[in-house]
């Protein structure tokens, strides 16, 4: 059977595209190296947040599958790579998954086929890690295939903007690139914006979350100053939000989690430091400020049990959601893990809800979700909004409890400490 797509990486990111590009009728392999996510996936069980179990049923019946069978994905017109790129423990992108991707690729490769891009990375890593080891087997990216990049750009749990209605950003290493991958998700993308190069496209997914980043960081520094200050920096985002120009909100929160934004900025930064040799300062300032932001919450939760003449020692803390955004499963680089570090290394008793999560793995030790929110709040020294899910009534629960540290603002009861 000729493909007309196949996904390498089938994760939050590659099993989206994966649907859209079948919705739209192309033929579609998805392509992953884990046996547990494969074998789910034709059996139509979903495990990422976005998609549900019928979601991957109609991609089956559109004609989907998945597979770790190279022999399965030989005859396709066009590879696009979604694996995962994690730091490296020299602050830069680990790119094993994309290297091994990219060798994949490489193995079906011919005349005429397309190769994207779509894990985030530094500036040049399409033309130089992934060019230099498509090019190995003697065909070139100037005459025989095509390379592009295009920054993914999906936002787990968002209820608006999925990948078919989120603009798509694409950039090849030639103009023929380029157009061949407007070419390809224009087949199942509502918007294709073409950049000038794979350079540029890459830049600019790190230009989104760095902005992100700094922006969120401001606001994180500013609750700490607030705080002493006596001055509520929630009532002073709202009134700036009146301002119909110039300004757009962010808010304070307990630390910044996900793949995104505590991550791919620091490619930049590496890149920055390991190439010009100086320092990205704005965005390891931003670092500095959102990784701190656990252990100053920490820090609030004691004072706010000494409002009751409580020692974190030994006090029962109940954190509120786990994950690292709204209404979603995903833990990935949450902050509720360096918080929970920080809490129970001052001996606090440590439970935690979350209506996504059953078991955390905190501190090499499995905690189980408790079983009766209402009393488990009732019984708890101080319980600690982390993640404010919509399945949490958060004024009730405040109503319900001893001391409540809200660390997102979700609140409009007086009675809660607010970040």
């Amino acid at each position: 059977m000729s493909l007309d797509l196949v996904v390498v990486g089938l994760g939050y990111v590659g099993l989206p595209l994966a649907q859209e590009a079948a919705r739209a009728g192309l033929a579609v392999r998805g392509f992953d190296v884990s046996p547990r996510i494969i074998d789910g996936l034709n059996a139509g069980k979903s495990h990422v947040d976005d998609l549900s179990d019928d979601d991957v049923q109609e991609m089956l019946d559109a004609g989907f599958a998945a597979t770790s069978d190279i022999e399965e994905i030989r005859d396709t017109d066009a590879v696009v790579i979604c694996v995962p790129t994690p730091l490296s423990p020299d602050g830069g992108p680990d790119l094993g998954a994309v290297v091994s991707a990219t060798r994949t690729a490489a193995e079906v490769l011919h005349p005429g086929m397309l190769v994207v891009l779509e894990s985030t990375t530094y500036p040049g890593t399409t033309e130089e890690v992934l060019r230099p080891l498509l090019e190995e087997g003697g065909l070139s990216a100037e005459t025989d295939f095509l390379l592009a990049y295009s920054p993914e750009r999906i936002d787990p749990g968002n209820p608006v903007y999925g990948m078919k209605n989120t603009p798509k950003v694409v950039g090849g290493t030639t103009e023929a690139a380029t157009r061949r991958a407007a070419d390809l998700y224009g087949r199942f993308v509502d918007t294709v914006v073409e950049a000038k190069g794979a350079r540029e496209a890459e830049t600019a997914k790190l230009l989104e979350n760095t902005y992100r980043h700094i922006n969120i960081a401001l606001v994180n520094e500013m609750a700490r100053f607030c705080h002493e200050l006596d001055i509520d920096l929630w009532d002073v985002i709202e009134l700036a939000k009146t301002k119909p120009f110039g300004f757009q909100a962010f808010y304070p929160g307990p630390g910044v989690g996900g793949h995104c934004i505590p991550i791919d900025p620091n490619y930049l930064s590496h890149n920055v430091r390991s190439r010009l040799g100086y320092p990205f300062r704005f965005v390891e300032l931003a670092q500095e400020i959102n990784a701190t932001m656990p252990s100053y919450v920490a820090r609030r939760a004691q004072d706010a049990l000494n409002e009751d003449s409580k020692a974190l020692r030994g006090s029962k803390v109940l954190m509120l959601g786990v994950t690292y955004k709204r209404n979603i499963a995903d833990q990935r680089e949450s902050p509720a893990i360096p918080l929970a570090h920080a809490l129970l290394s001052s001996g606090a008793d440590l439970r935690f809800h979350d209506p996504a999560v059953e078991e955390w793995h905190v501190n090499g030790s499995v905690l189980t979700r408790v079983d009766d929110l209402e009393a488990s709040v009732r019984d708890a020294d101080l319980v600690i909004l982390v993640q404010d899910h919509s399945a949490y009534d958060v004024d009730a629960l405040v109503a319900q409890s001893r001391r409540f540290f809200d660390t997102k603002g979700a609140s409009s009861d007086p009675r809660a400490v607010r970040l």
